[in-house]
């Protein structure tokens, strides 16, 4: 396959060719019929672009390690098709890549709807684990919980035909894209810059997601300044596919309030669209409407990280989280005291910030370095949090074993023993999937 190829997405359009371009983003395992019973309104105002991730929905599967990977094959995409402005609609990790389109490119957006989205999806350790467990048993585990991370459980029961569709739509999507994905999310926290979003912005949420709640849409609302929040009712994470009517009514609200087509200016056949002031996403009424939309509240604070220039204690504070997990850390500082602070700070600068930060080695083979040199040195507690820090590495368990059986050779039999004793139960732990 050509380098071009791999630089751009599978996509496909519907509606008119000479009207304004809107895209919609779809959620991580999901392909681009989680929107299909959007279409038919929506082709009625705008020229939908609908495209799938690497390796989902039968696409080639060349893994984004990264949302601005993926925002830059976008583009790629969409230059090549000559499409220059548009509006975007996009569902939890489509929110990601439209909150990046967004920040890095603001030229190109005219208006914005970020659907069960958040600034910082849950943890890096979540979804770094996710990924250790895709390494060690495949999707299906991933599959097999996806109706309940997605849908109410009335719904779930209600459409085993949608639910066994979600299932396979997992199940079918290539698992070394899926965990370039989860790496992606893991490393993804815009929490100090929505102030720079600029566009018009609807942040839609279901009542009952559990997995980017109210909590996260709020954040986003109180951060971008002008954003507006609607709650739908009934509905879980995949709001397009549960509320399909209440999500198409509010998108449509919103784009149309949101843009107004640009005289002056083209964009390879598309209209170009301009965004005046955000109008009401719904008007006021005496009467329950439904869904329900809420303007979030103005004051609300939005964490904003330090803004210090980093150092080689920043740089290692940030790889040993992602090496060791943030819980293992936050426990390993929070033991520290007026005595062993300045060892913990000597480990993050040199140990985390310099040798662990080094380009010679990637840090699958600075795992395997390690749990040989563990193994001799017997140090067995440490042992097995850098186990579990080699499967966050990428390292399958059958490659652990192959280090520990190296390591039998060269370190003496006993010391492996104790040291195959103590992986085997992290392993066993890490990968057991989460009922």
């Amino acid at each position: 396959m050509s380098e071009t190829m791999q630089q751009t997405l599978q996509y496909r359009f519907d509606g008119p060719e000479d009207a304004p371009v809107l895209i919609l983003g779809s959620s991580l395992g999901t392909t681009w019929h989680m929107w299909d019973r959007q279409i038919p309104e929506l082709i009625r105002h705008w020229r939908v672009f609908r495209f799938d991730m690497p390796g989902h929905g039968g696409a080639p599967a060349h893994p984004c390690g990264s949302v601005g990977e993926l925002v830059d094959r976008l583009l790629a995409t969409l230059d090549e098709l000559g499409v220059h402005r548009f509006g975007y609609g996009g569902c939890a990790f489509g929110g990601a890549i439209g909150v990046e389109l967004a920040l890095r490119h603001p030229q190109r957006v005219a208006s914005l709807a970020l659907i069960a989205a958040s600034p910082r999806f849950g943890t890096a350790d979540e979804f770094r684990q996710r990924g250790v467990i895709v390494r060690s048993n495949g999707l299906d585990p991933i599959a097999r919980s996806a109706p309940d991370r997605w849908f109410t459980p009335g719904f779930a029961a209600a459409q085993p035909a949608i639910t066994d569709w979600a299932v396979q739509m997992v199940r079918t999507t290539d698992p070394g894209c899926y965990i370039a994905a989860c790496e992606a999310l893991a490393a993804f926290d815009v929490r100090a810059e929505l102030g720079r979003v600029g566009v018009p912005t609807l942040v839609l949420v279901g009542s009952e997601d559990q997995v980017t709640g109210q909590g996260e849409a709020r954040t986003l609302v109180a951060g971008i300044p002008d954003a507006r929040l609607a709650v739908v009712p009934g509905a879980s994470h995949l709001a397009p596919v549960e509320q399909p009517a209440a999500v198409t009514d509010l998108l449509v609200r919103h784009f149309s309030s949101a843009w107004q087509p640009a005289p002056d200016a083209t964009m390879g056949g598309q209209s170009a669209l301009s965004a005046p002031p955000l109008k009401p996403v719904l008007a006021p009424s005496p009467a329950p409407v439904t869904p329900v939309a809420e303007i979030g509240p103005a004051e609300q604070p939005v964490a904003v990280p330090g803004s210090a220039a980093p150092d080689l204690y920043d740089a290692g504070m940030k790889v040993r989280r992602e090496v060791l997990g943030d819980a293992h850390v936050d426990r390993t500082l929070a033991a520290a005291d007026d005595f062993s602070g300045d060892f913990q700070e000597l480990v993050t600068r040199y140990a985390w910030g310099e040798v662990w930060n080094r380009p010679g080695l990637d840090r699958r083979s600075r795992s395997c370095v390690t749990l040989t040199a563990l193994v001799a040195g017997g140090h067995l507690d440490e042992l097995a949090f850098h186990t579990r820090a080699a499967l966050r590495n990428g390292l399958t368990p059958a490659e652990i074993k192959e280090v520990l059986l190296q390591a039998a050779v060269y370190c003496g039999v006993p010391a492996a023993n104790s040291a195959f004793r103590v992986a085997q139960a992290v392993i066993r732990e890490e990968t057991t999937p989460q009922e």
